[in-house]
Protein backbone atom coordinates (compact mmCIF):
# COMPACT_ATOMS: atom_id res chain seq x y z
CA UNK A 1 0.00 0.00 0.00
CA UNK A 2 2.74 2.34 1.21
CA UNK A 3 4.40 1.50 -2.62
CA UNK A 4 0.97 2.49 -4.44
CA UNK A 5 0.83 5.82 -2.09
CA UNK A 6 4.48 6.50 -3.29
CA UNK A 7 4.02 5.81 -7.53
CA UNK A 8 0.52 8.28 -6.61
CA UNK A 9 2.79 10.96 -5.20
CA UNK A 10 5.34 10.88 -8.27
CA UNK A 11 2.72 10.42 -10.48
CA UNK A 12 1.06 13.80 -9.49
CA UNK A 13 4.21 15.70 -9.20
CA UNK A 14 5.05 14.52 -13.27
CA UNK A 15 1.96 15.31 -13.96
CA UNK A 16 2.52 18.86 -12.32
CA UNK A 17 5.70 19.46 -13.71
CA UNK A 18 4.06 18.64 -17.54
CA UNK A 19 1.31 21.13 -16.91
CA UNK A 20 4.29 23.65 -15.80
CA UNK A 21 5.74 23.40 -18.77
CA UNK A 22 2.96 23.10 -20.96
CA UNK A 23 2.17 26.95 -18.84
CA UNK A 24 5.03 28.51 -18.78
CA UNK A 25 6.93 27.42 -22.08
CA UNK A 26 3.89 27.52 -24.10
CA UNK A 27 3.40 31.09 -24.29
CA UNK A 28 6.93 31.55 -25.66
CA UNK A 29 6.60 28.57 -27.80
CA UNK A 30 2.97 30.63 -28.65
CA UNK A 31 5.56 33.97 -29.27
CA UNK A 32 7.23 31.91 -31.69
CA UNK A 33 4.51 30.84 -33.65
CA UNK A 34 2.85 34.51 -34.03
CA UNK A 35 6.44 35.80 -35.18
CA UNK A 36 5.03 35.74 -39.10
CA UNK A 37 1.87 37.34 -38.34
CA UNK A 38 3.98 40.60 -36.79
CA UNK A 39 4.13 43.61 -38.68
CA UNK A 40 7.85 44.30 -38.98
CA UNK A 41 11.43 43.65 -37.26
CA UNK A 42 10.80 46.20 -34.74
CA UNK A 43 7.44 44.63 -33.75
CA UNK A 44 9.12 40.83 -33.59
CA UNK A 45 12.10 42.67 -31.20
CA UNK A 46 9.23 43.71 -29.10
CA UNK A 47 7.47 40.24 -29.00
CA UNK A 48 11.43 38.76 -28.73
CA UNK A 49 11.94 41.35 -25.04
CA UNK A 50 8.46 40.14 -23.84
CA UNK A 51 9.89 36.39 -23.53
CA UNK A 52 13.53 37.47 -23.15
CA UNK A 53 13.88 36.75 -19.22
CA UNK A 54 12.00 33.36 -18.91
CA UNK A 55 11.78 31.10 -22.08
CA UNK A 56 14.81 29.21 -20.82
CA UNK A 57 14.01 28.91 -17.17
CA UNK A 58 10.62 27.93 -18.57
CA UNK A 59 11.82 24.65 -20.00
CA UNK A 60 12.75 23.35 -16.46
CA UNK A 61 9.62 22.06 -16.07
CA UNK A 62 10.30 19.72 -19.18
CA UNK A 63 13.58 18.11 -17.75
CA UNK A 64 12.11 17.57 -14.56
CA UNK A 65 8.68 15.90 -16.21
CA UNK A 66 10.69 13.76 -18.14
CA UNK A 67 13.61 13.05 -15.97
CA UNK A 68 10.78 12.05 -13.32
CA UNK A 69 9.24 9.88 -15.67
CA UNK A 70 12.33 8.15 -16.06
CA UNK A 71 13.69 7.81 -12.60
CA UNK A 72 10.36 7.12 -11.15
CA UNK A 73 8.63 5.07 -13.87
CA UNK A 74 11.35 3.21 -15.93
CA UNK A 75 8.72 0.53 -16.77
CA UNK A 76 6.42 3.90 -18.61
CA UNK A 77 9.62 4.96 -20.17
CA UNK A 78 11.17 2.04 -21.19
CA UNK A 79 7.78 1.57 -23.14
CA UNK A 80 6.61 4.74 -24.26
CA UNK A 81 10.31 6.04 -25.96
CA UNK A 82 10.73 3.70 -28.05
CA UNK A 83 6.90 3.91 -29.57
CA UNK A 84 7.61 8.47 -29.65
CA UNK A 85 11.32 8.53 -30.50
CA UNK A 86 10.99 10.31 -33.85
CA UNK A 87 8.74 13.09 -32.58
CA UNK A 88 10.43 13.45 -29.05
CA UNK A 89 13.55 13.77 -31.36
CA UNK A 90 12.18 16.50 -33.64
CA UNK A 91 10.71 18.38 -30.45
CA UNK A 92 14.48 18.43 -28.83
CA UNK A 93 15.94 19.30 -32.39
CA UNK A 94 13.46 22.13 -33.22
CA UNK A 95 13.60 23.21 -28.87
CA UNK A 96 17.80 23.24 -29.69
CA UNK A 97 17.36 25.08 -32.68
CA UNK A 98 14.87 27.85 -31.46
CA UNK A 99 17.31 27.91 -28.63
CA UNK A 100 20.24 28.89 -30.44
CA UNK A 101 18.42 31.26 -32.86
CA UNK A 102 17.13 33.60 -29.86
CA UNK A 103 20.56 34.07 -28.65
CA UNK A 104 21.74 34.88 -31.95
CA UNK A 105 19.02 36.69 -33.85
CA UNK A 106 18.89 40.48 -31.67
CA UNK A 107 22.87 40.25 -32.85
CA UNK A 108 22.10 39.40 -36.48
CA UNK A 109 21.77 42.27 -39.12
CA UNK A 110 20.27 42.55 -42.31
CA UNK A 111 20.03 39.05 -43.93
CA UNK A 112 21.19 37.50 -40.99
CA UNK A 113 18.67 38.92 -38.69
CA UNK A 114 16.15 37.33 -41.05
CA UNK A 115 17.73 33.87 -41.60
CA UNK A 116 17.43 33.54 -37.47
CA UNK A 117 13.78 35.30 -37.20
CA UNK A 118 12.69 32.25 -39.85
CA UNK A 119 14.47 29.84 -37.64
CA UNK A 120 13.08 30.93 -34.16
CA UNK A 121 9.50 30.78 -35.48
CA UNK A 122 10.37 27.63 -37.51
CA UNK A 123 11.70 25.66 -34.29
CA UNK A 124 8.84 27.04 -32.12
CA UNK A 125 6.24 25.67 -34.82
CA UNK A 126 8.02 22.30 -35.22
CA UNK A 127 8.47 22.15 -31.36
CA UNK A 128 4.73 22.34 -30.81
CA UNK A 129 3.70 20.23 -33.65
CA UNK A 130 5.96 17.51 -32.24
CA UNK A 131 4.78 17.73 -28.52
CA UNK A 132 1.32 17.30 -30.29
CA UNK A 133 2.28 14.46 -32.31
CA UNK A 134 3.66 13.09 -28.62
CA UNK A 135 0.62 13.90 -27.13
CA UNK A 136 -1.61 12.29 -29.79
CA UNK A 137 0.44 8.98 -29.81
CA UNK A 138 0.34 8.98 -25.87
CA UNK A 139 -3.50 9.02 -25.52
CA UNK A 140 -4.34 6.57 -28.18
CA UNK A 141 -1.50 4.05 -26.94
CA UNK A 142 0.92 1.80 -28.12
CA UNK A 143 1.44 -1.31 -28.71
CA UNK A 144 2.52 -3.99 -25.69
CA UNK A 145 3.64 -7.60 -25.55
CA UNK A 146 4.84 -8.67 -22.41
CA UNK A 147 5.54 -5.47 -20.88
CA UNK A 148 7.39 -4.59 -23.96
CA UNK A 149 6.96 -1.96 -26.94
CA UNK A 150 5.78 -4.12 -29.59
CA UNK A 151 4.64 -1.75 -32.10
CA UNK A 152 6.06 0.18 -35.36
CA UNK A 153 8.23 3.27 -35.24
CA UNK A 154 5.35 5.19 -37.06
CA UNK A 155 2.78 4.08 -34.82
CA UNK A 156 2.38 7.61 -33.47
CA UNK A 157 1.49 9.15 -36.79
CA UNK A 158 -2.48 8.94 -37.48
CA UNK A 159 -5.54 11.33 -38.12
CA UNK A 160 -6.09 11.65 -34.51
CA UNK A 161 -2.00 12.80 -33.54
CA UNK A 162 -1.98 15.12 -36.78
CA UNK A 163 -5.10 16.87 -35.09
CA UNK A 164 -3.81 16.90 -31.66
CA UNK A 165 -0.84 18.79 -33.35
CA UNK A 166 -2.73 20.97 -34.83
CA UNK A 167 -4.69 21.67 -31.95
CA UNK A 168 -2.02 22.35 -29.58
CA UNK A 169 -0.30 24.89 -32.26
CA UNK A 170 -3.50 26.75 -32.20
CA UNK A 171 -3.27 27.13 -27.72
CA UNK A 172 -0.17 27.55 -27.96
CA UNK A 173 -0.31 30.78 -30.11
CA UNK A 174 -3.44 31.48 -27.76
CA UNK A 175 -1.16 31.85 -25.20
CA UNK A 176 1.79 33.82 -26.92
CA UNK A 177 -0.96 36.22 -27.00
CA UNK A 178 -2.57 36.50 -24.53
CA UNK A 179 1.00 37.27 -23.12
CA UNK A 180 1.43 39.98 -25.36
CA UNK A 181 -1.66 41.48 -24.11
CA UNK A 182 -0.21 41.37 -20.65
CA UNK A 183 3.43 42.37 -21.78
CA UNK A 184 2.87 44.68 -24.86
CA UNK A 185 2.46 48.46 -25.55
CA UNK A 186 0.98 50.52 -28.58
CA UNK A 187 0.09 48.56 -32.11
CA UNK A 188 1.43 45.76 -30.91
CA UNK A 189 -0.62 45.15 -27.46
CA UNK A 190 -3.85 45.92 -30.17
CA UNK A 191 -2.42 43.39 -32.58
CA UNK A 192 -2.31 40.59 -29.73
CA UNK A 193 -5.78 41.54 -28.45
CA UNK A 194 -6.67 40.40 -32.47
CA UNK A 195 -5.15 37.67 -32.26
CA UNK A 196 -6.27 36.45 -29.27
CA UNK A 197 -10.22 36.84 -30.27
CA UNK A 198 -9.62 34.81 -33.42
CA UNK A 199 -7.36 32.28 -31.31
CA UNK A 200 -10.03 31.92 -28.93
CA UNK A 201 -12.49 30.28 -31.21
CA UNK A 202 -9.67 28.50 -33.07
CA UNK A 203 -8.60 26.62 -30.10
CA UNK A 204 -12.80 26.37 -29.08
CA UNK A 205 -13.27 24.60 -32.42
CA UNK A 206 -9.64 22.57 -32.22
CA UNK A 207 -10.53 21.20 -28.21
CA UNK A 208 -13.96 20.46 -28.96
CA UNK A 209 -12.88 18.51 -32.18
CA UNK A 210 -10.41 16.66 -30.08
CA UNK A 211 -12.46 15.74 -27.22
CA UNK A 212 -14.77 13.99 -29.82
CA UNK A 213 -11.96 12.31 -31.15
CA UNK A 214 -10.56 10.96 -27.97
CA UNK A 215 -13.87 9.47 -27.40
CA UNK A 216 -13.47 7.00 -30.34
CA UNK A 217 -9.62 6.43 -29.56
CA UNK A 218 -11.17 3.26 -26.56
CA UNK A 219 -14.36 1.83 -25.30
CA UNK A 220 -13.55 2.38 -21.82
CA UNK A 221 -12.61 6.42 -22.66
CA UNK A 222 -16.30 6.56 -23.80
CA UNK A 223 -18.33 5.40 -20.68
CA UNK A 224 -15.75 7.46 -18.53
CA UNK A 225 -17.95 10.05 -19.97
CA UNK A 226 -20.83 8.70 -19.37
CA UNK A 227 -21.83 7.44 -23.60
CA UNK A 228 -22.27 4.63 -25.16
CA UNK A 229 -23.33 3.84 -29.28
CA UNK A 230 -26.73 3.58 -28.23
CA UNK A 231 -27.33 5.49 -24.79
CA UNK A 232 -26.02 8.09 -22.37
CA UNK A 233 -25.66 7.52 -18.78
CA UNK A 234 -26.61 10.92 -17.81
CA UNK A 235 -25.49 10.69 -13.89
CA UNK A 236 -22.24 10.20 -15.09
CA UNK A 237 -22.73 12.69 -17.84
CA UNK A 238 -23.41 15.72 -16.15
CA UNK A 239 -21.15 14.93 -13.29
CA UNK A 240 -18.35 15.60 -15.74
CA UNK A 241 -20.56 18.53 -18.35
CA UNK A 242 -19.17 21.73 -16.27
CA UNK A 243 -15.54 20.96 -17.90
CA UNK A 244 -16.93 21.15 -21.69
CA UNK A 245 -19.12 24.16 -20.21
CA UNK A 246 -16.23 26.10 -18.38
CA UNK A 247 -13.94 25.80 -21.82
CA UNK A 248 -16.45 27.26 -23.75
CA UNK A 249 -17.27 29.88 -21.18
CA UNK A 250 -13.74 30.72 -21.08
CA UNK A 251 -12.88 31.06 -24.81
CA UNK A 252 -15.91 33.11 -24.99
CA UNK A 253 -14.70 35.69 -22.58
CA UNK A 254 -11.28 35.43 -24.59
CA UNK A 255 -13.43 36.00 -27.73
CA UNK A 256 -15.15 39.22 -26.65
CA UNK A 257 -11.67 41.27 -26.23
CA UNK A 258 -12.96 43.30 -22.99
CA UNK A 259 -10.53 46.03 -21.70
CA UNK A 260 -9.51 46.72 -18.20
CA UNK A 261 -7.47 45.41 -15.68
CA UNK A 262 -5.36 43.19 -15.27
CA UNK A 263 -4.09 42.78 -18.06
CA UNK A 264 -2.35 39.45 -17.12
CA UNK A 265 -6.56 37.67 -16.73
CA UNK A 266 -6.26 36.89 -20.35
CA UNK A 267 -3.11 34.87 -19.74
CA UNK A 268 -4.57 32.76 -16.85
CA UNK A 269 -8.00 32.62 -18.81
CA UNK A 270 -5.82 31.00 -21.64
CA UNK A 271 -3.69 28.63 -18.54
CA UNK A 272 -7.38 28.01 -17.18
CA UNK A 273 -7.97 26.40 -20.54
CA UNK A 274 -5.66 24.34 -20.69
CA UNK A 275 -5.86 22.94 -16.97
CA UNK A 276 -9.33 22.20 -17.83
CA UNK A 277 -8.09 19.70 -21.27
CA UNK A 278 -6.09 18.66 -18.96
CA UNK A 279 -8.60 17.72 -16.45
CA UNK A 280 -10.65 15.76 -19.48
CA UNK A 281 -7.59 14.06 -20.02
CA UNK A 282 -7.40 12.74 -16.53
CA UNK A 283 -10.87 11.79 -16.39
CA UNK A 284 -10.61 10.13 -19.79
CA UNK A 285 -7.39 8.04 -19.09
CA UNK A 286 -7.21 7.75 -15.47
CA UNK A 287 -5.72 5.42 -13.83
CA UNK A 288 -2.76 4.51 -16.12
CA UNK A 289 0.31 6.28 -16.81
CA UNK A 290 0.26 4.18 -20.39
CA UNK A 291 -2.70 4.37 -21.51
CA UNK A 292 -4.97 1.30 -21.46
CA UNK A 293 -1.82 -1.02 -20.19
CA UNK A 294 0.01 0.05 -16.99
CA UNK A 295 -1.04 1.78 -14.13
CA UNK A 296 1.70 3.81 -11.70
CA UNK A 297 1.25 1.48 -9.23
CA UNK A 298 3.09 -1.39 -12.37
CA UNK A 299 5.08 1.43 -13.78
CA UNK A 300 6.95 2.09 -10.60
CA UNK A 301 10.26 2.01 -9.56
CA UNK A 302 11.30 0.14 -5.77
CA UNK A 303 9.62 1.71 -2.65
CA UNK A 304 13.08 2.45 -1.51
CA UNK A 305 14.06 4.64 -4.75
CA UNK A 306 10.92 6.17 -4.96
CA UNK A 307 11.11 7.25 -1.27
CA UNK A 308 14.92 8.76 -1.69
CA UNK A 309 14.28 10.79 -5.07
CA UNK A 310 11.14 12.08 -2.80
CA UNK A 311 13.39 13.44 -0.49
CA UNK A 312 15.62 15.23 -2.66
CA UNK A 313 12.41 16.23 -4.66
CA UNK A 314 10.08 17.88 -1.79
CA UNK A 315 12.56 20.29 -0.71
CA UNK A 316 13.82 21.36 -4.27
CA UNK A 317 10.62 21.72 -5.86
CA UNK A 318 9.43 25.20 -3.48
CA UNK A 319 12.98 26.45 -4.59
CA UNK A 320 12.37 26.00 -8.17
CA UNK A 321 8.84 27.37 -7.66
CA UNK A 322 10.24 30.74 -5.36
CA UNK A 323 12.98 31.36 -7.99
CA UNK A 324 10.59 31.20 -11.14
CA UNK A 325 8.17 33.70 -9.01
CA UNK A 326 10.72 36.12 -8.49
CA UNK A 327 11.71 35.93 -11.77
CA UNK A 328 8.26 36.49 -13.22
CA UNK A 329 7.52 39.52 -10.34
CA UNK A 330 11.16 41.13 -11.52
CA UNK A 331 10.92 41.49 -14.79
CA UNK A 332 6.58 41.68 -14.62
CA UNK A 333 7.06 45.30 -16.30
CA UNK A 334 5.74 46.01 -20.12
CA UNK A 335 8.05 46.24 -22.90
CA UNK A 336 8.27 48.95 -24.79
CA UNK A 337 8.40 49.38 -28.78
CA UNK A 338 12.19 50.24 -28.72
CA UNK A 339 13.32 46.87 -27.14
CA UNK A 340 16.53 45.76 -28.41
CA UNK A 341 17.25 49.05 -30.15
Amino acid sequence: MFGLELSMIWAVLIAVAVFLYVALDGFDLGVGILFPFAKDARERDQMQAAIAPVWDGNETWLVLGGGGLFAAFPKAYATLMPALYLPIFLMLLALIFRGVAFEFRHHGRGAGKRWWTIAFAGGSIVAAIAQGLVLGGFIQGVVIRDGAFAGGPLDWLTPFSLLVAASLVAGYALLGGCWLVFKAQGELYERARGWVKQLAVLTALAMGAVSLATLGVDPRVTARWGLTMTSVDWPSFIKLAPLPLAAGAICFALWTRWKGEPLIAPYLLAVGLFAIGYLGLAVSLWPYIVPFAMTPAQAAAADNALQLMLYGALPMLPIILGYTAYVYWIFRAKVGDDAYH
